[in-house]
């Protein structure tokens, strides 16, 4: 992975790369509070290998990118997506793929929205629209909600008692499946030791904005694959029929008994049906020209 930190406008986003630059662009945003490292170096790279140029970086107040005060969100979901456009500018890179999950799915809504001409298609990971949903759509879980109301009893300086705190969750995110605690364990130190300032992720809670491109996913004229798990806890499994309804032509890829995740085991499900997504793109892009 090579590493390259974006300049603008007063603040610094940490990114890295992996592949061809001059293959197709992949954008990889990620969800709240995590890191870059949420999207795996291995994942990047058999991405990569796939004939993509992969970027994945860290939102602000994650990571090693510029960050805030805990309590302090003097930003709002807009300003996070006009760094995904920041960080486009930063490669000298037109029209990129953008993945996102969780969060980084209503980023990438927004930039389809706000910038069509820089997305030349979406990828939705467990995420649900930018947008009214149906009402009738089960909200988080409330065992989530329960364990973040104990964050408090957390000691946020120790690796142990953040570790001990944030396995509980990473469990709860998981599906039917059986849960990989080592793999979990071994994300959570990774980002405990990298953060420039570790308590600053909760800043995301606090995220605002986009109003002005609230109900207008009938505007997303790009390519559209949306990937859900049948267990999520955090987006219902459902909000991805709601995303299909309403982006024309889009596409779904149900993940059975996987949560709200990243599993290792759906990579290679993921991993091609992204493949799949973009190349049909470029093989329309061909015929036309």
């Amino acid at each position: 992975m090579k590493e390259q930190v974006i300049r603008a406008n007063g603040i610094e986003l940490y990114t890295e790369s992996v592949g061809n630059e001059n293959n197709p662009a992949i954008l990889l945003i990620a969800g709240a509070t995590v890191s870059m490292l949420f999207w795996d170096a291995e994942f990047c790279e058999r991405l990569a290998e796939k004939g993509l140029f992969v970027i994945r970086y860290d939102n602000r107040d994650v990571g090693k990118s510029t960050f805030y005060e805990p309590g302090l969100t003097p930003y709002d979901i807009v300003d996070l997506t006009d760094d995904a456009i920041l960080i486009l500018d930063g490669y000298n890179i037109d029209k990129a793929h953008f993945v996102g999950l969780s969060l980084g799915g209503l980023i990438s809504q927004i930039a389809s929205i706000k910038y069509p001409g820089r997305v030349k298609s979406l990828t939705l990971i467990s995420t649900g629209p930018w947008g009214d949903s149906d009402p009738t759509i089960p909200e988080m879980d409330t065992r989530i909600l329960d364990l973040q109301s104990k964050s408090g009893t957390v000691d946020w300086t120790q690796e142990d008692s953040v570790v001990n705190y944030l396995i509980q969750s990473a469990e709860l995110m998981c599906g039917a499946k059986k849960f990989d605690k080592q793999r979990s364990e071994k994300l959570i130190i990774a980002e405990f030791n990298r953060a420039n300032n570790y308590l600053s992720m909760f800043n995301h809670a606090a995220l605002g904005g986009g109003e002005a491109y609230w109900n207008k996913l009938n505007e997303i004229n790009q390519p559209t694959l949306i990937i859900h798990g049948t267990d999520d806890k955090i987006w219902h499994y459902k909000n991805a029929g709601v995303l299909l309804e309403k982006i024309k032509g889009s596409k779904l890829i149900t993940l059975e008994g996987t949560g709200h995740e990243l599993r290792f085991d759906d990579w290679d499900l993921i991993i091609d049906s992204i493949e799949e997504h973009i190349n049909n793109q470029n093989d329309l892009n061909t015929q036309v020209s």
